[in-house]
């Protein structure tokens, strides 16, 4: 009998695994919708009024979690027209329903902005007269932004202000009060506090400390204090507010986009900035789509042929400078007047992309738009890099890869089933250059048969009822104590708290268990092994959080479920399940305070598993598993075998792990940090003395002999006198990129794409792409350089082929020497073309490349990038971009490391929203 329910066990796993499926759909579906064309920025939004309805209600429109409308006590106070709200006497406008998602959304990420479009009426205004304000009374607040007369006055209650905000945060007094502005306040998670008028900074100070005093319970208001008495007489056009810090360039654009579709031309607006002479600027009352929609068109169809490196017929459309004075035919783009617009009109008759796909009607039409709506150029340097994805992804439905499976399943019930594991299950695949992308982690019959085989060897392997004792009240088959035992063990193997449908469920398998005759240890297995069949053990699956009001919230606010948090924070730090200290901080609520996030951050940083991640990362990242696959001609490389395809693997890791984490090296060091590790056999085949005891400073096997595939004898070498070696592109993992003939142009590929994070089109259909051998007097490098001046293929070639000029000296399997096999001498000299860049650098050797790739910020920016999206687990989109370069900024301050890039990935909007 209990053969049987055993069977019927694994075919209600089965439907399981095929609901997380149907789960794993539809959540994608919603996760991918088409991009839409906000004039405004979006991100982070949590409060929004833009004054387009009339009556006493002032309507929250953010769409974000439950709004929070506001009342006019006095209606006769205020006049009300579409996209403005005047007051003209004393009133008060506040909410009367729950505030908890802003106080909540502000207090979780330690960041706010406050944005306002307001024109005051007159300036003797004081007390400060109350603009915005999140309060209680005079003496209470969470915060109120108002005007003093001349000045704007900030008051923000934190743990290094008063209960009433003060010490306030003050402007200058201004002449230009009377007139539309744009004031905005913002602070950062560090307690950098700013004001903006009409998109300038004119106010710095420090606002230190968390929001946790915040009050849920204040009431958010406009045009008057709470309780009354600090009225503001003027014009509202927009009022906004984030629960982050806008970026200086963020409060610009929405500066100049203008308050909203009928707000009246001002600062900002496309008429004032015409008038003034400026470059083109488009009507606020269109919404702004060139970063949404005409960057990643020029992008994908224009950039290949016009940037600022190729720039055929003089054009550079990269740059807006470079756009709007033309090239060779003129200026290419009339604001207002597509008809006369050399790049709609080449477009539109197909003349244009040249030997490319045509533009769609669709593109065409948004072009043709865009520049009759003013031609709004809002971004300096449109990187092609960065539209490669333009449309939002779902950062959390994710399956385990293989290796994070092994890790999770060793963390949660303490059995390594690492061999098993790999052996079984299906190997994961590479998409977007990681094999952890969530898009790519499908799930078919072959995975659900071998996670029901792995969750059988893994009980097999247990003692369960040892396992069970902390989680269980008595060892019985009562309804009350398998409940208990369910509630309690799936709250750990599972990640969370099950809910009342999932325990009916697993107490199903253990009433079947009990009425087929079986043992309270069977029935701990069957329970268990479905556990670990579970899509909630096999998956990261967050469930959203609820307000005190039962309604679910939206991520875009920062709400989420501290056990989700917890599992954020361990998969990017460990590529595992949290331990038992994660889970009680969740518990505790306090992984909504990023001052306790980072020290939990630290101390897991500390840990092994730490490590592990980031071997996983650099493994996954430079596809080492590709050096167990490459079987050169043995006529030419007779020495290679699986043995030396190990050894290569082991020295980047080793070199790796060296640097980041004994020396704590920025990321950019491992292109030219001068030491490595090898084994006799691997200096052997870099052609040093076997090996070179002057250079070989330490024997690490001893130390490492635990590792099954750490090779006997590797030791570490001072590479200070060795010029032709050091970082990863002089190791035979990187370059073996190339091929059996050293190909520059997978070579120079690899270092556009995952050392400049650069993109290049693909050959034109029908293109002989052969490679070309090489012959005495004919090497790769005068090859490459045909191709670099063909008309047909230089566009393109130059961009990457040049890059890996100064390898010509090693060979397909990274063995260095000065001559090839027919005696042709190989240079070393080459230049480097920066993306964005008009001009190229020049290199007389392979040691100067790499201090070129070594301290340039743009190869510093790709490395964060790499990790950020190995972190995620997902390609990084055109909206990732300005919190990725905040990322980037501040893990540059504190020194550039691995360790610096992923706290300040896990405190940033990324993972905490």
């Amino acid at each position: 009998m209990l053969g049987r329910q055993h069977s019927l066990s694994h075919l209600w796993l089965a439907s399981a695994i095929a609901a997380a499926l149907g789960l794993l759909s539809e959540t994608a579906s919603l996760a991918d919708p088409a991009q839409t064309a906000d004039q405004r920025v979006t991100d982070g939004l949590v409060v929004l009024y833009d004054f387009q309805d009339t009556g006493d209600v002032v309507y929250d429109n953010s769409d974000v979690g439950d709004p929070i409308d506001m009342r006019i006590s006095n209606v006769n106070a205020v006049r009300r027209l579409p996209g403005s709200l005047e007051v003209t006497a004393e009133t008060t406008i506040a909410s009367d329903r729950n505030t908890r998602k802003l106080s909540a959304a502000v207090k979780q990420s330690g960041e706010l902005t406050i944005e306002t479009w307001i024109r005051p009426a007159k300036i003797q205004q004081s007390g400060p007269a109350r603009i915005v304000t999140f309060s209680q009374n005079s003496v209470q607040r969470n915060f109120t932004l108002g005007q003093d007369n001349a000045a704007f006055d900030v008051r923000l209650r934190s743990a290094s202000r008063d209960a009433n905000g003060l010490p306030s945060t003050v402007t200058q007094p201004t002449d230009s009060q009377l007139e539309i502005t744009h004031v905005v306040f913002t602070r950062d998670r560090d307690g950098h506090a700013t004001i903006y008028q009409d998109g300038n900074p004119i106010t710095h100070q420090d606002v230190k400390g968390d929001f946790d005093s915040w009050s849920d319970s204040f009431n958010l208001g406009i045009g008057n204090e709470i309780s009354g008495g600090r009225p503001w007489i003027g014009t509202y056009h927009l009022v906004a507010i984030y629960n982050r810090s806008l970026s200086a360039d963020q409060v610009q654009q929405n500066f100049r986009v203008g308050p909203g579709k009928s707000a009246a031309a001002g600062p900002g607006s496309a008429d004032t900035v015409a008038a003034s002479g400026s470059a083109p600027a488009t009507n606020p009352h269109h919404p702004n789509t060139f970063q949404t929609e005409i960057a990643p068109l020029l992008s994908k169809h224009c950039l290949e042929c016009h940037d600022s490196a190729s720039k055929q017929g003089g054009l550079d459309l990269s740059r807006r400078a470079g756009a709007f004075v033309g090239g060779d035919s003129g200026g290419p783009i009339v604001p207002r007047d597509a008809g006369h617009s050399l790049l709609y009109t080449a477009v539109e008759s197909d003349e244009m992309p040249l030997d490319r796909e045509p533009l769609t009607d669709e593109q065409k039409s948004v072009l043709r738009r865009w520049i009759n709506e003013g031609a709004q150029w809002t971004i300096d340097y449109v990187d092609p890099a960065i539209y490669r994805h333009t449309r939002p992804q779902q950062n959390w439905v994710q399956r385990l890869t293989v290796t994070e499976y092994i890790s999770t399943v060793k963390a949660t019930v303490g059995v390594d089933v690492a061999l098993q594991a790999r052996e079984i299950l299906p190997a994961d695949g590479r998409a977007d250059g990681f094999r952890n992308t969530a898009y790519n982690l499908n799930v078919d019959f072959a995975h659900v048969n071998a996670y029901a085989q792995m969750a059988e060897i893994i009980v097999d392997e247990m003692d369960v009822v040892e396992f069970a004792k902390p989680y269980a009240k008595n060892e019985t088959l009562t309804d009350p104590d398998m409940r208990s035992l369910i509630e309690s063990m799936g709250r750990w193997v599972l990640r969370g708290p099950l809910t009342n449908d999932e325990v009916i469920l697993y107490r199903g398998v253990s009433t079947s268990v009990a009425s087929a005759g079986g043992t309270y240890r069977d029935a701990v297995k069957y329970v268990l092994q479905t556990m670990l069949q579970s899509p909630r053990f096999l998956y990261r699956i967050e469930p959203q959080s609820e307000m005190s009001d039962g309604s679910a919230t939206s991520n875009s606010a920062g709400a989420i479920d501290g056990y989700a948090m917890a599992a954020r924070i361990s998969y990017i730090l460990w590529g595992s399940s949290p331990d038992k200290r994660l889970i009680r901080a969740a518990e505790r609520g306090q992984l909504d305070k990023p001052n306790l996030v980072r020290h939990q951050i630290q101390r897991m940083l500390e840990d092994e598993l730490a490590v592990e991640r980031s071997i996983d990362f650099v493994h996954q990242w430079l596809d080492l598993d590709r050096l167990h696959h490459l079987s050169p001609d043995p006529s030419h490389f007779p020495d290679w075998d699986e043995n030396l395809a190990n050894d290569m693997r082991v020295e980047t890791t080793e070199f790796f792990r060296d640097l980041v984490w004994q020396q704590r090296q920025p990321l950019s060091k491992l292109l030219d940090a001068p030491f490595t590790y090898a084994t006799p056999r691997l200096a052997k085949h870099y052609r040093w003395d076997a090996p070179d005891e002057s250079i070989a400073t330490a024997d690490v096997s001893a130390e490492r002999s635990a590792d099954d595939d750490f090779p006997d004898g590797f030791r570490r070498y001072d590479l200070t006198s060795v010029p032709s070696r050091g970082g990863l592109l002089t190791q035979g993992s990187v370059l073996t990129i190339g091929g059996d003939n050293a190909s520059m142009v997978t070579r120079g590929l690899f270092v556009l794409r995952d050392l400049l994070y650069s993109e290049v089109g693909d050959p034109p259909p029908g293109l002989d792409i052969t490679p070309v051998p090489t012959r005495p007097g004919r090497t790769h490098r005068s090859v490459a350089a045909e191709r670099i001046k063909s008309e047909a293929c230089g566009g393109c070639h130059q961009r990457f082929e040049p890059l890996a000029f100064g390898l010509e000296r090693y060979d397909g399997l990274g063995t260095y020497r000065v001559e090839d096999e027919f005696g042709n001498s190989l240079r070393q000299d080459g230049e480097i073309l920066f993306p964005g860049e008009a001009e190229s650098v020049a290199y007389q050797t392979a040691s100067e490349l790499m201090q070129q790739l070594a301290s340039s910020d743009r190869v510093a920016q790709c490395l964060t990038r790499k990790v950020v999206q190995f972190s995620l687990g997902r390609p990084l989109v055109a909206a990732d971009h300005n919190i990725v370069q905040k990322i980037h900024a501040n893990a540059m301050k504190a020194g550039g490391t691995y360790q610096a890039i992923v706290e300040e990935l896990l405190l940033s909007e990324l993972v905490r929203n």
